[in-house]
């Protein structure tokens, strides 16, 4: 094993514990919330290396780097999931289907109407999470929280999505926890279970707020390349 391997061993140890103690904390399962391993601008070998570790889920921003990495990946590990936690643009929905297992960032009726029509088309029926623009930053992209219900609602009964959560990420500089709390709110009375929310540097308060995902990068794999 090599000095990284080691590395990003030893660091998924350490998350895995601060996530189980988080959970416990909180009066929760540690089992009720999943690891997701972000590795964008990380080679496939880091990725490798966590997967030997016992990682199974992991998140990337772009489609074209996805595939760069995962495509020989999952030929080679039928039980890596891999989420799209970046923005999707609709010409590349044919290539996000073919490829990711979820799709966190469902945010606009032309993108639900995309992904209904390709995964009919592919006959693959991806779990979707609606992206909510938590803060209501004009530089980010989601659903506004006041638009959130009636959108969630078209996703299920126009598009026929199997949207089983939400996603967010907090403004930048402010408490994370009054945002996680807005967003489970708006997943409880969606009747959705899933939350993914919580980065490197907010996961602990996120798993406090009820996320059931947490989408960690940086204290796994390091800085980013």
């Amino acid at each position: 094993m090599t000095t990284e391997q080691d590395e990003i061993a030893t660091r998924l140890a350490a998350i895995r514990a601060r996530i189980a103690a988080a959970a416990r904390a909180g009066g929760r399962d540690p089992d009720a919330v999943a690891l997701v391993a972000v590795s964008k601008t990380h080679p496939q070998a880091a990725v490798a290396a966590a997967y030997q570790a016992g990682q199974r889920v992991f998140g990337e921003n772009r489609v074209q780097e996805a595939e760069a990495k995962y495509v020989a990946l999952k030929r080679l590990h039928a039980d890596l999931r891999l989420h799209l936690i970046g923005p999707l643009q609709t010409n590349k929905v044919k290539e996000a289907v073919a490829l990711f297992d979820v799709i966190e960032t469902v945010d606009r009726p032309r993108l639900a109407e995309a992904l209904a029509k390709e995964m009919a088309r592919q006959g693959r029926r991806l779990a979707c999470f609606v992206e909510v623009n938590i803060g209501a930053e004009p530089q980010k992209a989601g659903v506004l929280p006041d638009a959130a219900d009636d959108f969630i609602a078209a996703c299920r009964a126009k598009w026929q999505l199997d949207v089983q959560g939400l996603m967010c990420i907090p403004p930048e500089g402010e408490d994370p926890a009054p945002h996680f709390r807005a967003l489970a709110e708006i997943a409880a009375r969606n009747g959705l279970g899933q939350l993914s929310m919580g980065m490197s540097a907010d996961f602990e308060v996120a798993i406090a707020c009820g996320a059931t995902l947490v989408r960690i990068g940086t204290a796994i794999f390091g800085a980013r390349k």
